[in-house]
């Protein structure tokens, strides 16, 4: 059914936040961690290798420590399909939970919530819903690795996808770092193989500019990007999302978060005995 493209992709990109620690300088004084270490600033030559591989490292792999976030967003879809620009709020829970609701001109129309056990979702306009594991959201995105964990990394801009030395090259130039997949990544999943070519961008200040996944042996291919990052109660957020799903399926999403907040809240989610449970293939 067509209502729920938009509902779960909006799992993969909605809020999109990304939290960072606060790094501790010479002094023991508390500052960003996005400062760019002295050594890998304003790199006279084009993608030159990295010195201070550690310190990209550390900013972009070691978990994220938050309790929750909340983010009121302008979100707009585009299937092929016509599809009102939608408002959301999505409540973020680290290792919990991923709750959201939509809403369409001030009415309710859509509600979803995401665990490590599977997603639920339910369509109010055909008074229809869902409760599956992670292989739908897989499948709507052309890849075939997403899980609860890698979910809520790609919702918080942190790389989602396995990086190391010895199967990417790290360069750097004057926009920041780029990593590129050395041999094809293969990702095995029940029983299931896919080789992807891979490539990542990131700000001088290691913000998560785009993450670049392509299926070689298929036209699929999946682009996340990222922008308009800004500080908001010591946190770093992206302003601006896209999703870019191409191959055998193709669509996108335009993201605007509008408001962040901090707070824990109330997700209240149960079905409706009316409503009829809908298998998506």
């Amino acid at each position: 059914m067509k209502n729920w493209i938009p509902i779960l992709l909006l799992f993969l990109t909605l809020s999109s936040c990304k939290t960072r620690n606060a790094a501790k300088n010479n002094n023991g004084k508390t500052q960003d961690s996005t400062v760019v270490a002295e050594d890998n600033r304003n790199p006279k030559d084009a993608n030159e290798p990295v010195r201070d591989k550690l310190t990209f490292y550390e900013h972009v792999v070691i978990p994220l420590k938050f309790d929750q976030v909340k983010i009121n967003s302008k979100v707009n879809v585009e299937t092929g399909s016509f599809i009102p620009t939608l408002d959301a709020v999505i409540y973020i829970e680290n290792d919990k939970k991923v709750w959201m609701n939509l809403q369409a001109l001030f009415f309710n129309v859509a509600k979803g919530i995401a665990t490590p056990e599977g997603i639920k979702g339910q369509d109010k306009t055909s008074k229809t819903y869902i409760d599956s594991d992670f292989d739908y959201l897989n499948k709507l995105l052309n890849v075939n690795f997403i899980d609860y964990k890698s979910l809520e990394k790609i919702l918080m801009g942190r790389t989602f996808v396995k990086i190391s030395d010895s199967q990417f090259t790290l360069t750097q130039n004057a926009q920041g770092f780029k990593m590129v997949s050395n041999t094809n990544q293969k990702i095995t999943t029940d029983e299931k193989t896919r080789e992807y070519k891979i490539v990542l961008n990131y700000d001088t200040n290691y913000d998560l500019l785009s993450v670049n996944l392509k299926d070689v042996l298929s036209t699929d291919e999946l682009e996340i990007s990222y922008s308009n990052w800004d500080e908001y109660n010591g946190i770093r957020l992206p302003k601006n999302v896209k999703i870019i799903i191409k191959g055998s399926k193709s669509s996108q999403i335009l993201l605007e978060n509008t408001k962040f907040d901090f707070s824990r809240m109330e997700t209240p989610y149960s079905v409706p005995s009316s409503y009829k449970k809908i298998e998506i293939k």
